[in-house]
């Protein structure tokens, strides 16, 4: 009767008999090899996903190019705008901030209220409608609202939302619920993290908005899509000089776009991840594959002699050995395949609960696969290259000779032998390294990339709480901010810390600049604020404030690197709005500033470079937590107020999205390098069980109780695992420091720092898989069979 292996050729067979004999250590490095694919399927998926999804919907709703908005411009110029060269369709639209008074909620929810033409879709910018229909052109209160805010408040077509707009007070009716490519990332100016509740879009039909807000025959936005081969810079400069008559603070093109900055922000840290982690798995897997083909081949000298004695080539038995190796690597490209793409498919639900795309797949390109099987199986491949090329320059007649026992008595070797300090167990443990001093060393690596690897992932926790920290509670200890629709007189900041509930209130001003040194130019907002601001403030390292002296400036850091300035340097600095002053102001100091980019000055400063008195865009306030509930109700009242940011709900939002994104991200890699240690551990311990068991065997039948076996097997790998540890933590930090700076943006910077409690959860993680991965290995010991292992094979 014959077996399924029997149809096979004998070194076929011999090939499926090892694989099974080595069923763990060929999973153990599969899985490693699969936590390398996985990685990257993951991130380069993710990122063609994001990609891909992102050009769909644009180019299908027509998402602009540039923005120029404007303080009051004449319909008339939209002719002239269309004819500037590049731009291939632009539309003029009024969009105005507003207050909403959401039933079932005490706190006021802000956002805007965006114009649609009077007949037709819009030519740029498109609404992607999800149920309902755009407003008619006689329905005077119909808007369409976006879709998050819609679904936080639970509205559906024909409900009702009262509406403070320019000063009244109107209430809309739901006529259509729609996604927007400007608001695929939906946050309130100045936010960082979206919240549908209180953060809304409405659009209404031009003329029944222009009417609201007293902008008829006039518009205060121009939205351009422009053609293939056109210069977004020359088109912005022809926007600005058109417009400069008209109040405009300079068209911007979409990296400036808050929306798509942050999707692209997304995108970016996909390719950081894609570029750094898949290759420590790679690397780690292409060592074993040596380690353990490098054993194989040793024990199985004899074996290899006789084959070439009975006529076998070295290209038969290159074969032979690098099959083995292909099995393994397409068992782990297998499994980390289904793995990227299972995980890819979650991520991609939690991407739609930030980022409002009408659908969001997750689908890597043949490429994607093409690359990292490659990779996966060039790396693997090459990592067991040297040992197989060693079994096939092996002669039949040095191959059946048995290997030399090694020689302790020279050099380190001799030296080990004579620490008396040391009892007998911990010099065989000292003898073992020494004999292979390559294997030691690769095992301290791999332990150590993995402690590495955990320490870098972890510390991105502690780099967010330490930018939570240093915006909100020291910088930023405001409990809310208050803009007005437009500048008010001073005596506005005097009311609002009359209301009840209000502990303290500070005035800042806010108007747009351009930044220019030398040839390098920078667009941003210019905040003036109290000398001796308390609920907002600058501060350094050390979170000492930092004012700005009297006619000077304090700029972030990110900023200062742009402009090529340090403290001391002068500034050209260009107001675009109102009369337009040009300014040369001093930097008084430059500092860390991890949310967004900042330039202040004083607020008295301010309002006598603008000529305009002492005006002011709005207040931050203290409140009496006992009654911030009628304060709220007050605010929604006041119709110059145009929005309202609630720093607590900001935080609470920041915290719970990191939480459910980041933490599940680690989670993912935490076990990644779990997979790493666990691959190295095991392999480590298994291959030196295999390689001494005969002399373990022995030293139970002289006497050694289990328990000194057990020392002699594991002490190795422990040792190497504590050698591996501080070597760990430096690579981690390296890595944490690495990562800072590749995943900051224009828009947040993560600070390098690395908790202490960081160094230990990474430690006890590496030391729990050592344990573990080790006792499978020692119960093998309890399974010694002393006779058997005590034969000799002559």
């Amino acid at each position: 009767m014959t077996g399924p292996l029997d149809a096979l050729g004998a070194l076929d067979r011999k090939l499926v008999r090892e694989l099974w004999r080595m069923r763990f250590q060929a999973l153990a490095i599969a899985f490693v090899i699969a936590g390398g694919v996985a990685v990257h399927l993951l991130a380069a998926g993710m990122l063609s996903s994001l990609q891909e999804t992102r050009r769909d919907y644009y180019e299908a709703n027509l998402f602009a190019d540039v923005w120029a908005p404007t303080v009051r411009a004449p319909e008339r110029l939209t002719e002239e705008i269309r004819s500037i060269d590049g731009v291939q369709a632009a539309a003029v639209r009024i969009r105005i901030p507003a207050l909403f008074a959401m039933a079932g909620m005490s706190a006021p929810a802000s956002g805007e209220v965006i114009s649609l033409p009077d007949a037709g879709e819009a030519p740029v910018n498109r609404l992607h409608l999800v149920r309902g229909r755009l407003p008619m052109p006689e329905e005077r209160d119909g808007v369409v609202v976006l879709k998050s805010f819609a679904d936080a408040h639970r509205l559906e077509v024909g409900d009702v939302i009262p509406v403070t707009l320019y000063g009244g007070r109107r209430v809309v009716v739901v006529t259509g619920v729609a996604l927007s490519p400007e608001h695929v990332y939906a946050i309130a100016p100045g936010q960082f993290v979206p919240d549908d509740r209180l953060f809304g879009v409405l659009w209404m039909r031009r003329a029944i908005l222009a009417q609201a807000v007293n902008q008829a025959g006039a518009f205060n936005e121009a939205v351009v899509r422009l053609s293939r081969n056109a210069s977004e810079p020359a088109v912005i400069d022809a926007l600005d000089r058109l417009l400069a008559p008209y109040g405009t603070p300079g068209a911007y093109g979409r990296t400036d776009q808050v929306s798509d900055a942050f999707v692209s922000s997304e995108i970016d840290q996909l390719t950081t991840i894609g570029r750094v982690l898949p290759p420590v798995f790679l690397l780690v897997a292409a060592f074993l594959v040596n380690m353990v083909i490098s054993r194989l081949i040793a024990v199985q000298r004899s074996s290899i002699g006789l084959l070439k004695a009975f006529g076998y080539r070295d290209r038969d038995i290159v074969v032979h050995y690098l099959k083995l190796v292909g099995a393994i690597t397409a068992i782990g490209v297998l499994i980390g395949g289904g793995v990227g793409v299972w995980l890819g498919q979650i991520m991609a639900g939690l991407y739609m609960e930030y980022y409002r795309f009408p659908y969001l797949l997750f689908r890597a390109n043949p490429a994607d696969y093409a690359l990292v099987v490659g990779v996966a199986v060039g790396t693997v491949m090459g990592g067991a290259a040297l040992a197989v090329r060693r079994a096939a320059l092996l002669s039949p007649a040095e191959a059946m000779t048995p290997a030399p026992p090694p020689d302790y008595s020279k050099a380190l070797g001799a030296r080990i032998t004579r620490l008396r300090l040391l009892d007998q167990q911990s010099r065989m443990i000292l003898r073992q390294i020494v004999r292979w001093p390559w294997r030691a060393g690769m095992t301290v690596a791999g332990v150590a990339a993995s402690g590495g690897l955990l320490i870098g992932t972890l510390a991105m926790m502690d780099g967010v709480e330490a930018m939570i920290a240093s915006s909100f509670s020291v910088s930023n200890p405001y409990d809310v901010s208050v803009s007005f629709v437009e500048p008010r007189s001073r005596a506005a900041l005097f009311s609002l810390s009359q209301e009840r509930g209000v502990l303290a209130a500070e005035a800042y001003r806010v108007v747009p600049v351009r930044l220019r040194h030398g040839p390098r130019e920078e667009r941003t907002v210019l905040i003036g604020a109290p000398l001796d601001a308390t609920l907002s403030r600058v501060v350094d390292r050390r979170s000492r404030t930092m004012s700005p002296h009297p006619g000077s400036l304090v700029l972030s850091r990110d900023l200062a690197a742009t402009l090529q300035v340090d403290a001391g340097d002068t500034v050209e600095v260009e107001v675009t709005e109102g009369r337009r002053p040009l300014l040369r102001l001093p930097v008084a100091a430059v500092v860390d500033s991890y949310v967004g980019s900042s330039a202040r000055m004083s607020i008295e400063d301010m309002n006598g470079a603008l000529g305009e008195g002492r005006r002011i865009s709005g207040a931050w306030l203290k409140v009496d937590p006992m009654r911030v509930e009628d304060l709220y109700v007050r605010l929604k009242e006041m119709p110059a107020i145009g929005g309202v940011g609630l720093q607590a709900d900001a935080v609470r939002r920041l915290v719970a999205m990191l939480d459910e994104n980041l933490g599940r991200a680690i989670f993912v890699y935490v076990g990644f390098a779990g997979l790493i240690a666990s691959g190295v551990v095991y392999n480590t311990v298994r291959i030196s069980f295999a390689e001494r068991h005969r002399e373990l065997a022995s030293l139970r039948v002289l006497g050694f109780s289990r328990t000194d076996v057990s020392y002699i097997l594991l002490g190795e790998v422990a040792f190497l695992t504590l050698l591996a540890l501080p070597l760990g933590a430096a690579a981690g930090a390296l890595l944490a420091w690495y990562l800072s700076l590749a995943m900051s943006s224009d828009l947040f910077r993560l600070p390098f720092a690395v908790a202490p409690s960081t160094f230990g959860v990474a430690a006890v993680v590496v030391l729990a898989i050592t344990i573990a991965a080790s006792l499978m290995v020692r119960s093998q010991i309890d399974r010694l069979d002393l006779a058997a292992a005590l034969k000799t094979g002559e």
